[in-house]
């Protein structure tokens, strides 16, 4: 589940910790964006992505509990300057849940150069982080909800709201899979999540973090430093059997507190429902927005910290910020992201 916060684990391990996923309709197709190692963890932070590691996009077509296609993208040695190899790698049908499948190669190259073959492109590098959040915000929704209890707004005023991932970067990775390709089809609906993955010493593969809605971690797990929750290390075709009263009890706690619906227990199903699985859900080929009235996809414009306190609440949020704060940070063209 994502994370940027600063915790010990993600501290010593930020490259295998993800803090955003995005989907969206590009210039060309599909554009997946997969977040990690956010430099909030501290100026030390190892750059560059972990070499003994997936970092993979799974991609589920049409409502099926298990994943299609998954995307799976690898990284070598850096450089003198820094710049590492990169490689992508297909995987359809049954190995595409197959850690012990290889796929079919699509391109290779360097971070920090596109690379691209037919309608596909792929760039990963070092970013200007888009996300924004005022972390004070998110204590004073942390406190209701740790406590199921009445949403205190003493302490934070909207007008005096700063983004507090204002000049942090993260190490991108950003595919865009084009229309001709065939695979991801105008219309298709589709729900994607991604993972990072940990060779182990038996010659295996480990998940390390993965993450689908935003704002998962921060909300429902923020005193879990240690990232040792088991929603880290199962699929998502589990997360409602295994954690759907979880997340249903936490939530109707608070809404009960703060009497924004009057059926707590119903709104807390509704809530685990619309989160579980894991999944961010998108109509291939169309705007994607990821809102208060319609999630479709996500982009990095939207206030998705605005969009799930309003949701686990049921009550109107502002998070006091617009997406003018990181406009600096976004770009219109592929990658669509602006290097560091």
């Amino acid at each position: 589940m994502s994370h940027h916060l600063d915790t010990p684990l993600a501290a010593q391990s930020g490259q295998l910790y993800i803090d955003d996923l995005y989907v969206f309709d590009g210039e060309r197709g599909t554009v997946f964006v997969m977040d990690v190692n956010s430099s909030i963890t501290g100026a030390d932070i190892k750059r560059g992505f972990q070499t003994e590691s997936r970092y993979e996009f799974k991609v589920h077509f049409d409502g099926h509990e298990m994943e299609d296609l998954t995307y799976r993208v690898s990284f070598g040695d850096a450089d003198g300057n820094g710049r590492q190899p990169v490689t992508l790698h297909a995987l359809t049908g049954a190995e595409a849940r197959d850690d012990a499948a290889t796929g079919t190669m699509l391109v290779e190259g360097t971070t920090g150069d596109t690379v691209s073959a037919g309608g596909l492109r792929l760039w990963a590098g070092r970013i200007r982080d888009p996300f924004f959040i005022d972390l004070d915000q998110l204590a004073t929704v942390n406190d209701a909800f740790k406590n199921g209890a009445k949403l205190d707004r003493s302490s934070w005023k909207p007008e005096n709201a700063k983004n507090t991932f204002a000049g942090t970067t993260v190490e991108s990775i950003v595919l865009e899979v084009g229309k001709g390709d065939g695979t991801l089809r105008d219309d298709s609906r589709i729900g994607v999540w991604c993972r990072t993955m940990l060779a182990t010493d038996a010659g295996g593969w480990r998940q390390i973090n993965r993450a689908g809605h935003p704002m998962m971690w921060p909300i429902f797990w923020p005193t879990d430093t240690d990232f040792s929750d088991p929603a880290n290390f199962r699929h998502p075709c589990d997360d409602l059997r295994a954690d759907g009263e979880g997340i249903a009890s936490t939530v109707a706690r608070v809404v009960a507190a703060n009497g924004t619906a009057p059926d707590a227990k119903a709104y807390g199903w509704s809530v685990a429902r619309s989160v579980y699985p894991d999944l961010l859900m998108y109509q291939v080929g169309t705007p994607a927005n990821y809102g208060f009235a319609v999630r479709n996809g996500r982009t990095m414009r939207d206030n998705a910290p605005e969009v799930m306190f309003s949701l686990v609440l049921n009550t109107g949020m502002t998070s006091g910020l617009t997406a003018d704060v990181t406009r600096d940070a976004r770009a219109d063209t592929f990658p669509y992201v602006v290097p560091a």
